[in-house]
């Protein structure tokens, strides 16, 4: 074993950042991706003279970018560019109501008062109480391994013990909304943020409020160049970091030797190494890297996450009411959720709309729009995907049409599309789960599978399927807790 090399298995947004994180503590680091290129489910695609960003597509918390760049004794400007968003989303409902987003919240709280009626303290106090929320749990929850035990005796965690009744954990999250607010539409505008980790907010832990207060607190963001622009900054980083990154070679299994990771086994063959993190989820990392089928069945029996089906639409006209982020909600929201459970998609979906176009000019030719259009689906049950993508389609399609007044199908050139069984395929997402386990359940981050596992002592885990969870943030966030628990190389 070659205690001072260290092995990262995938090259998501949570392995980039482990492997440049385990570089700077000194080990030799190897960091393998099965596919082509690094990114994980933050890929690209080029149709039609279009680009698209085909997977996550809002950025908060950059700092966690810029810290990896700081760490490297780097200026991150020099590297990475984004831009604050002057709007993080905007609204349609299908009886002709638009409401901007703002990311001033006074602005968006004057706004939306002005379109749904409801009042503007109303606003900022549930705001302000979100802030909260952020503040309680933030250092135990999202940056820490609160599952360890010593956690529970820092005073962040006793500081939370007295105020727990603040965390909500016992109500949903609609619960608590829809005691704050009058406005349906208000409502239904919060409640979505149970959707930023596949969850419903009607089951979801009133806790997970603490999402909307990264969009109106703290600000949305986009990359000058896309989204993909974080893998290829990071990417670069890592290479000026001494990490040697293998695109194209997959791990096929893992060496173990008593409680120890003995190395890594390829098409090349057998890399030894003294540290090994999985940024791959839980599930076909132990069934079929560790061989171990014990703990995939005991995380397969949590309810796993909402998965995406996505149309990438090269349009031959651009639309003017369009901004970067843009929803279209369900006139029945309960029913969109119940179908979900039930591994069916409703005939009125939410549809989310990112156009990137709209902050990088060049992502779209002149005259026209890049649509990414995306609803939620459940993950895959062994539906029948070619006839839910056929149906959802059409009722996409009406749906766009009715709202913004025209023939949608008409001005679609080109088209690709990604659904569950090809998320799994392409990502090794269990049954295409977009954030491994749901949410909804008050117990579900006690039961979110940690960062370190104990049977094996240089074992650990990163990336959205492991705590604290999905999304870029908290991938990043993952790398950072994992990281901190590897010694320096010797």
């Amino acid at each position: 074993m070659n205690k001072k090399r260290a092995v990262v298995i995938g090259a998501g947004i949570g392995g980039l950042a482990t492997a440049v994180r385990l570089a700077l503590k000194g080990y030799e680091t190897h960091l393998y991706e099965k596919n082509g290129s690094a990114g994980g489910k933050i890929g690209e695609l080029r149709l039609e003279g279009c680009r698209f960003d085909t997977g996550p597509s809002l950025f908060t918390l950059p700092d966690l970018v810029d810290e990896l760049f700081t760490l490297a004794g780097e200026n991150p400007r020099d590297h990475f560019r984004y831009i604050p968003l002057e709007s993080s989303c905007r609204y349609f409902w299908d009886d002709g109501m638009m409401l901007n987003a703002w990311t001033d919240r006074h602005r968006f709280a004057e706004e939306a008062e002005k379109v749904t009626g409801e009042p503007h303290e109303n606003i900022l106090g549930f705001l302000d109480e979100c802030a909260e929320l952020y503040d309680l749990t933030a250092g135990i929850f999202i940056f820490s391994p609160f599952y360890q035990f010593e956690n529970f005796r820092k005073p962040e965690s006793l500081h939370v013990a007295r105020n727990f009744r603040k965390l909500h954990a016992f109500s949903t999250m609609h619960g608590v909304i829809s005691r704050r607010f009058r406005s349906p539409k208000l409502i239904q505008l919060f409640d979505r943020y149970a959707t930023y980790n596949g969850s419903s907010p009607y089951r979801a832990p009133g806790t997970l409020n603490v999402i909307a207060h990264l969009e109106h607190n703290m600000g949305a963001f986009f990359p000058e160049k896309g989204m993909r622009e974080i893998v290829d900054a990071l990417e670069g980083l890592a290479n000026r970091c001494g990490v040697t990154i293998h695109t194209g070679e997959e791990v096929v299994s893992v060496v173990k030797e008593g409680k120890s990771i003995r190395g890594v086994e390829t098409s090349s063959g057998i890399t030894s190494c003294g540290v090994v993190v999985s940024d791959v989820d839980v599930i076909p990392f132990y069934r079929k890297l560790l061989k171990e089928e014990g703990p995939a069945r005991k995380q397969e029996r949590q309810e796993r996450s909402t998965s995406a089906l996505i149309f990438y639409w090269a349009m031959n006209r651009r639309f003017e009411e369009l901004d970067l982020h843009n929803i279209f909600f369900s006139s029945d929201y309960p029913g969109e959720f119940r179908a979900l459970r039930k591994g069916e998609v409703t005939d009125d979906p939410t549809v989310y709309l990112f156009a990137s176009s709209r902050v990088v000019p060049r992502d779209a030719p002149a005259g026209k729009d890049n649509w990414f259009v995306m609803i939620n689906v459940p993950y895959d049950r062994g539906q029948d995907w070619k006839r839910i993508v056929r149906a959802a389609c059409a009722n996409i399609i009406k749906k766009l049409g009715r709202r913004l007044g025209c023939d949608i199908e008409a001005a679609i050139d080109a088209e690709e599309v990604l659904d569950p069984k090809l998320i799994e395929r392409l990502t090794a997402s269990h049954r295409g789960a977009l954030y491994g386990s749901s949410s909804n359940s008050r117990f579900a981050a006690f039961r979110r599978h940690p960062n370190v596992r104990n049977r094996y002592d240089n074992l650990w885990f990163v990336g959205g399927s492991v705590h604290p969870g999905g999304g870029i943030p908290l991938c990043l966030a993952s790398a950072r807790i994992a990281c901190d628990m590897i010694p320096p190389a010797e």
